[in-house]
């Protein structure tokens, strides 16, 4: 059961760890519910209280946990008609997608191996067809990513990482590669959601730099560096959701599968958003 409150009797080391909000512990129990059910988009869960005891949770932390993933896409809540397996905003025709676990090892290294291999392509053909205008485009995200990393504006760099990406795509000049970089990017959103919600996902600045690096060989004319440097900024994320899976794992084998102590967001009332737009960088 995922507790609201810390658990008792914890050494110094268990107090040391940082806390995950118990609605994030329950939204991985509630997709891994629907996957395990095989559950497909349009399908319809129980309700508030019947989740809550399926997943053995208190009504008010599922209700959080149901909010968060309705925001992330992944679930859609009708008034008065209840809580359904939302239609796949991947942009992506695989059926197996609605069932993608954001903060399973083996789901998350999938998406990102994905992710080289568009990102990549798409960075070498940004590099040769580019025109003048998209090449100041691309360094101008870049820079103001750099900006609001130095500024610790994790909002801002959310902002200005997706606007980054979007114009490397729109750069390569094919509009399936643009949708599928678009696309694999809300799939790893959700990861960012529940693996890194309320605290820093990795340096900031380092991946402004990187930014910055890719913009330069692209404005530069040259292909291979640039699908290079993307698959390396990649592999810092890589890097980055690695440690944070394994911490969580960790932290869930040293309570004997009960999880980290779980905070509640500041208030449970439906109307209080849990979420906060960190985003790792990426």
């Amino acid at each position: 059961m995922a507790d609201s409150s810390p658990l008792s009797g914890e050494d110094d080391d268990d107090a040391s760890r940082p806390y995950r909000p118990g609605y994030e512990l329950v939204a991985e129990q509630l997709l891994n519910h629907i996957a395990e059910q095989n559950l497909r988009a349009g399908d319809r869960l129980p309700t508030e209280q019947g989740l809550a005891q399926i997943l053995g949770a208190s009504r008010n932390v599922t209700r959080e946990a149901v909010k968060v993933l309705s925001a992330i896409g992944r679930l859609t809540v009708r008034r008065g008609a209840g809580i359904f397996v939302a239609e796949s905003n991947a942009g992506l025709v695989d059926d197996q997608l609605s069932h993608f676990r954001p903060t399973s090892m083996e789901d998350v290294l999938m998406l990102l191996d994905y992710r080289t291999v568009i990102e990549s392509e798409t960075a070498r053909r940004a590099a040769s067809l580019a025109t003048p205008i998209e090449v100041r485009t691309i360094r101008e995200c870049a820079e103001t990513s750099l900006v609001a990393a130095r500024a610790a504006d994790g909002y801002g760099f959310a902002k200005a990482d997706t606007a980054f990406h979007d114009a490397v795509g729109a750069a390569a000049h094919n509009v399936f590669l643009r949708s599928s970089v678009a696309a694999v990017r809300r799939l790893a959103s959700q990861s960012d959601v529940l693996l890194f919600h309320g605290d820093a996902p990795g340096s900031l600045e380092v991946a402004a730099r990187q930014h910055l690096a890719i913009a330069e060989a692209v404005a530069a004319g040259e292909a291979d560096l640039a699908g290079r440097l993307m698959v390396e900024h990649i592999a810092t994320t890589q890097g980055q959701f690695e440690r944070k899976i394994r911490d969580r794992l960790f932290n869930l084998d040293s309570r004997g599968g009960t999880g980290t102590p779980a905070r509640p967001p500041k208030s449970a009332g439906a109307e209080d958003d849990p979420l906060s737009p960190e985003s790792s960088a990426s």
